[in-house]
């Protein structure tokens, strides 16, 4: 189990990346923008009395979630075709915007180099639909991440 806090910081920058890029797609800011705001964010209070609660990430863990949401953000025209080409029936677009971005989140993990283990990105992906979307998004993402990482696999390397 002494890989267990290595996982958990995984798990935190795969889930503060998605964010991240959710901020990235609804606003169209350039990834830079939104990772040097989430960077100056701190607590503190909003205008109706409630606390902001937001994370502190130790260094180690920032460079995961920038590296996440970087490489997502730089290699959507390898991402996309690759999603489109498996989601049947459903193109990019008419997707939830959490769907795609967990997809393409995974696939980038997928297709980095090193990869993680194809199960463990799989695996995480599935989470954070579990988290951030539906059930039935779970057999999506499942069901298109598992044909595009066997597509991958093919690839001569």
């Amino acid at each position: 189990m002494a890989d267990r806090p290595a996982t958990d910081a995984r798990r935190q920058a795969r889930q503060a990346a998605l964010q991240l890029l959710y901020e990235w797609e609804l606003t169209g800011a350039p990834i830079d923008e939104v990772l040097a705001s989430w960077r100056s964010q701190r607590p503190g209070a909003l205008d109706d009395g409630h606390e902001i609660v937001w994370p502190t990430w130790p260094d180690d863990t920032w460079a995961m979630i920038e590296g996440l949401a970087r490489g997502t953000a730089a290699r959507l025209a390898e991402i996309d075709p690759l999603l489109a080409g498996q989601a049947e029936h459903w193109r990019l677009e008419r997707m939830s915007i959490v769907d795609r971005l967990i997809l393409r989140l995974a696939v980038f993990e997928l297709m980095a180099e090193p990869a993680p283990p194809r199960a463990v990105v799989i695996n995480e992906a599935l989470e954070l639909a579990r988290t951030f979307s539906t059930e039935a998004a779970v057999k999506f993402v499942n069901g298109v991440l598992d044909a595009v990482s066997r597509q991958l696999a093919e690839r001569p390397h």
